[in-house]
Formats: C-alpha cells, structure tokens, sequence
C-alpha cells in the first residue's frame, strides 16, 4: 500500500519505515506526556526552593538565595544527549541513563549558602539524594566549580505516583559568571579553545574562586557566620 502524501519515511537500520499522520501525532503526544513528568518535578523543587526563599526573607534579616532559573531539556538536547551516551532510545532506558533532563540553578551569594541550601533541600523528608558531585571541593581541570546534586521527588499524576529526578545545581554569583563566559567562548571556538585562552580562563576561574573567599570572610566579619555547614559534601 502506498503512503499517503503526508505520511514520513525515515531511514532506520532496518530500511525505511513509513508513518502516518495518525502515528506521528501519537508518537508526539507520548514525548509530550514523558516530559510532562519532569515539568511537574520541576514544579516541586522550585516550590521547595521558592518556600526556603520567602521564609529567609520574612523571618531572617538575610537571604542565600540570589536567582532560582530551570529548564527542561528540549526535545533535539535530549536525543544528542541519548546519541552521545549511548542510551537505549526508549523511554524506560531514558529515564535510566539521563538524570539531568530536568534541572535547576541556585545561585547564592556565598560559598558557604551553596552547602547550607542543599542541607536544607537535601534533608527534606520527601527528597531522595541519588547523587552528588561536589565540584567546589574538587573543581574540574578547567576550574570549574559548582555543587551538583541529583535529587528524586514524588510527583502524583491521575495514574499514580512517579518519582521524578531532578538535577539542582548550587554556585555563587563569581562561579555561575565564570561558567556562563566559559560557556559562551567554548561554544564559538565548537570546542577547540586556543590553549592560551584555556589557561585564561583557569586563571580567571582562580580569581573568581579568590573573591569569593575575600567577600565570605568580609561578610563574616560585618554580620558573623550563617549557616553551619563547612563543606564538603559527601559523595552518594
């Protein structure tokens, strides 16, 4: 039988399968439901986030939390994502290997607020800590520095209960602005940074990582020590 007009072939390993309108829409509205699952866990650890937020500012005369932003990752990340690891491309095998489909970013003012507010969302009694990769302790080569945290949250759909993993990323503003810059300058080299520049931005990483020191200890001489958690973080 021929395909109609507006049916899709696309070349797999196995030939060429055809699809229909019909089955396209399925297929879009099935992708549509899977990410509906990690909005919704999203939701929940921003509102976590959003609480600690308004509480601090209420109830103390200072607030960690300097910007809260999250997103889910869209549909043409998550497939380069499934085709870089190696991911069985099924939703179950998805939900397995890639655990930052959603994720949020704190930034806080101090080093110090980075391990405080992951204390205080890690030791909520509904959050399950899968993992944690504490990269102001132990930055990476490049000097990249970060607290990064996969946490599980309960989300109740009409058809039960789900646990949802959630990727919360914890920095300071010296930090998140170094990787922002970072990020920007490996995007127009695609990568293949000048080794000059490499050395540049560890050098800068360095700097940052200075001033975030000198404006902690400044801070704790005006107004004293918040918070009690030294860091760093234990590995899950």
């Amino acid at each position: 039988m021929e395909a109609s007009p507006q049916a899709l072939s696309v070349l797999t390993d196995e030939g060429v399968a055809t699809f229909s309108p019909e089955q396209l829409r399925a297929m879009r509205d099935e992708f549509q439901r899977f990410l509906l699952e990690y909005q919704f866990g999203l939701r929940e650890v921003e509102t976590k986030l959003g609480i600690l937020r308004d509480e601090f500012q209420l109830m103390h005369d200072y607030n960690p939390i300097e910007h809260v932003s999250s997103r889910v990752k869209t549909a043409d990340s998550l497939v380069d994502k499934v085709a870089r690891k190696g991911v069985e491309p099924t939703f179950d095998g998805i939900r397995a290997g890639i655990m930052d489909i959603a994720g949020v970013r704190v930034t806080t003012s101090f080093t110090n607020d980075a391990y405080r507010l992951f204390d205080l969302l890690t030791q909520q009694d509904d959050i399950t800590v899968r993992e944690v990769k504490d990269y102001i302790a132990a930055p990476k080569a490049n000097g990249y520095k970060s607290l990064h945290v996969i946490v599980e949250v309960p989300v109740f759909l009409s058809s039960g209960r789900v646990e949802v993993p959630v990727e919360v990323q914890f920095r300071t503003i010296a930090m998140d602005f170094w990787a922002s810059l970072e990020h920007k300058i490996y995007y127009k080299y695609a990568g293949a940074v000048p080794e000059g520049l490499v050395a540049e931005l560890k050098d800068a990483a360095d700097s940052a990582a200075l001033l975030d020191a000198r404006m902690e200890r400044l801070h704790h001489e005006l107004h004293g020590p918040h918070g009690t958690h030294a860091g760093p973080v234990r590995a899950v």
